[in-house]
């Protein structure tokens, strides 16, 4: 294989690049991404660097002096793809061909109907998204977030932090119940309402009222929640339009199969944009986090060089952190199916704890609050346990 094209300059992108490097690629690497900035971590956008304790130049994700040969091709956006010739058509008019592809075009964030023009309201999944929020933050008062997931969950607290009146509204019970399962979710609820951070459950938006620009969101009970700035985090959608006329299966992302490999020969998918198949359940699921994408960049890449002749070991389960407040969330597993759940360190109303999740009393997943060490021991077990599905 004497060509790779990337697409997507993300770190699921990148790491790729780097692993076909580590694993013996040393033929032409074309990387195509649409921002104009190199690969940068997105995790700290929603907390440090929102917060202005970070800078840009600290979300660098290649390490200084660091040089894998690339061919950079920024501020473009890939509008479709010959499988046959592997050759993918670009928003600039050229084309870039190979003899093996690589997919990791990412997602975007989901927005609301009906809000296009209007000033004060803002998704964050990129740098410009982020640069854009901080600058509104900086001279608001009161902030409502909409949705109930980690980026929702992390934008309130670090704006809560900062001394700001924040309101966060979720459809469903309790912020990241679909996630931690709703018993430990209200343990991380309880955190944000103790600091003052006042949550709507349940809830359905109707609209946004403004002129111009936003000032205050309709909820479905008649309810109006004022504010200067409204954040919506309310999901991702996979970048996978420029793939419809190609013939590659497509679902909840591009559709791989355990290593990576899609539906066409020599293309590879990694990262928010591909549903990888999960031996163990039979379905697709999509990483949409930071561990994973590294997880996936290094299968792919074995997939890729060797024509999917090596076929991987088993999945590792999924891992994800979180920081809020003087918390750090660290999760790994599934919740899904699971029966029962219980705290075996600490406290929920402390300063810490850990808790296992168990299906038919084997362990199906562990959440960490604050508990690093005793999280990585019973991250490492939950690895080693074979998980039944059914």
């Amino acid at each position: 294989m004497k060509t790779v094209g990337i697409v997507g300059a993300s770190l699921a992108g990148l790491q790729t690049a780097r692993e076909l490097r580590r694993q013996g690629h040393d033929g032409r690497l074309m990387l195509v991404g649409d921002e104009q900035h190199r690969p940068y971590d997105r995790p700290p956008l929603s907390k440090d660097f929102l917060a202005g304790k970070t800078g840009e130049a600290d979300l660098a994700l290649e390490a200084e002096g660091e040089d894998l040969g690339i061919e950079w091709r920024l501020g473009t956006t890939a509008t479709g793809l010959d499988v046959a010739a592997r050759r993918v058509e670009l928003s600039d008019g050229t084309t870039l061909q190979a003899d093996g592809l690589v997919i990791a075009t990412g997602a975007t964030a989901r927005s609301l109907p009906g809000v296009a023009g209007l000033d004060g309201i803002h998704t964050l999944r990129t740098l410009d998204d982020a640069r854009a929020l901080r600058d509104d933050l900086s001279k608001a008062r009161r902030l409502v977030v909409i949705g109930g997931g980690f980026i929702g969950a992390e934008v309130a607290a670090t704006m809560r932090s900062l001394g700001l009146d924040v309101t966060l509204v979720t459809s469903g019970p309790v912020p990241l119940a679909e996630v931690l399962g709703r018993q430990m979710a209200e343990a991380i609820a309880a955190r944000h309402e103790e600091r003052g951070i006042r949550i709507i459950r349940g809830a359905s938006v109707t609209g946004l009222t403004g002129t111009g620009r936003a000032d205050g969101v309709l909820l479905a009970d008649g309810r109006h929640l004022p504010a200067d700035v409204v954040v919506i985090g309310i999901g991702v959608i996979p970048n996978t339009g420029w793939l419809r006329e190609s013939g590659i299966e497509l679902g909840d992302g591009v559709i791989c199969d355990e290593g990576g490999a899609t539906s066409a020969a020599g293309i590879v998918a990694v990262g928010d944009c591909a549903a990888w198949l999960d031996p163990a359940s039979g379905r697709h699921h999509r990483a949409g986090h930071w561990t994973g994408a590294r997880q996936q960049a290094a299968v792919a890449a074995v997939t890729l060089l060797s024509g999917g002749e090596v076929r991987p070991g088993p999945q590792r389960p999924t891992y994800f952190w979180s920081d809020q407040y003087d918390m750090r969330i660290q999760f790994s597993g599934r919740t899904q199916r699971m029966d029962s759940v219980s705290v075996e360190d600490g406290d929920v109303t402390g300063d810490g704890f850990l808790a296992v999740y168990r299906r038919d009393d084997r362990p199906v997943a562990v959440l960490g609050v604050n508990r690093l060490r005793l999280f990585s021991r019973r991250r490492r077990l939950l690895e080693t346990e074979p998980v039944q599905v059914g």
